[in-house]
């Protein structure tokens, strides 16, 4: 590069344009700072787009993940309005049907995170929520926290109010090859950059490999589909069932959590091989968002499995009082994942930030994770 020519300069450089990057962005705007994001793709094509757009806050893991998670929620409701994002719907219905299910919520509803929720009993839920098949149901966990966005619009909707209103600068289709905060080298030239934030979620043996290594982070590959009920149908909130329950590590870390997964692996062995819960979430066009299995490793293929696409649908049409479930598209996301934490915030020097959601709840905790982040700098 020609020493004459000025190189551009930001108080906060983020590298990946993921939620987890817009929201590290949003925060460091708020704060005042001069801002500039910096994407290889040309629009943001990852796990934020292909994931449910839920907003998930009961269940989330106990302490900072879940008070990062009503954190994110109240962002998202005060930016979602102001950036012309629609919120599709509101709270969460989950139903137990097994006993061991509903010994879990009573547990639940005693820790400190159930504030505001209510277990009701499925006989009145079935008369609130007629969409749902509550008849072998024990009882059903309400949640007013929830929300939800379409996450493939909503995501280009907030980078662009960030853009327009914030005065954050994207640069899409441009690599990051080096960081040497403040000197950061793209495939187009070099910035500067007082702080650096790197949340490039997937590429874990790119920038700072070695670093990110250390965290022993695997892969996971998750199934998702997307339905068309009959004209009419609606659900009162984002939907869940027994299997969360022993996913989940806000319930599955409660000790009447281990007699249901004894008795999950009698009646749902194949799902559970296949890290299946389901979810269903509602778009404003009628169709259902539905999900997802876990499958891990260091490079899982791209290949969806039909037979896992087909134990989701099963648990789908048994939770639901659907007349036509009909398949409209499917596809796969990946995220990273570690069996520790499910949060990576790494600092390489003290100018520079290394932050992954490890647990794929990057649109329901990001905004929390990027408040302590820069708290904490």
């Amino acid at each position: 590069m020609n020493p004459s020519m000025s190189v551009e300069s930001f108080d906060v450089i983020v590298v990946g344009a993921g939620i987890v990057g817009l929201a590290h962005a949003y925060t460091a705007a708020q704060r005042g700072l001069r801002v500039c994001v910096v994407e290889r793709d040309a629009a943001c094509l990852g796990a934020s787009i292909r994931n449910f757009g839920f907003i998930t806050v009961t269940g989330q893991a106990p302490g900072d993940m879940w008070r990062r998670a009503m954190h994110s929620r109240d962002v998202w409701q005060a930016v979602a309005p102001q950036a012309g994002i629609d919120i599709v719907h509101r709270h969460l219905w989950l139903a137990a049907y097994r006993p061991e299910a509903h010994a879990v919520l009573e547990a639940f509803l005693r820790t400190p995170m159930a504030e505001a929720c209510a277990l009701i009993d499925a006989a009145d839920a079935q008369e609130r929520a007629p969409g749902l098949n509550l008849t072998q149901a024990r009882s059903v966990l309400f949640s007013p926290h929830e929300l939800r966005v379409e996450s493939r619009t909503a995501v280009g909707l907030l980078a662009r109010w960030l853009s327009e209103v914030h005065g954050v600068v994207f640069r899409f289709g441009e690599t990051v090859h080096e960081i040497e905060t403040p000197r950061v080298r793209t495939s187009r030239g070099t910035l500067r950059g007082e702080r650096v934030v790197v949340c490039t979620n997937t590429e874990l043996h790119g920038l700072f490999a070695g670093r990110i290594a250390a965290h022993d982070l695997r892969l996971c590959r998750l199934q998702m589909l997307r339905v068309q009920p009959e004209a009419g149908f609606r659900l009162p909130g984002a939907v869940m069932t027994d299997l969360s329950l022993v996913r989940y590590e806000g319930y599955s870390s409660l000790p009447e959590a281990a007699a249901l997964r004894a008795r999950l692996m009698q009646e749902e062995r194949a799902s559970l091989d296949h890290g299946i819960h389901l979810i269903v979430v509602q778009s404003a066009d009628g169709s259902l968002v539905v999900g997802d299995s876990h499958h891990y490793g260091d490079a899982p293929e791209p290949f969806a499995i039909e037979a896992v696409d087909q134990l989701i649908l099963r648990h789908l049409r048994s939770t639901l009082n659907l007349e036509t479930a009909q398949v409209t598209e499917r596809w796969t996301g990946v995220y990273p994942s570690s069996k520790t934490t499910p949060c990576v915030i790494d600092a390489p020097d003290d100018a520079t930030r290394v932050v992954l959601v490890t647990s794929g709840s990057g649109a329901s905790t990001g905004f929390g994770i990027a408040a302590d982040v820069f708290d904490a700098w």
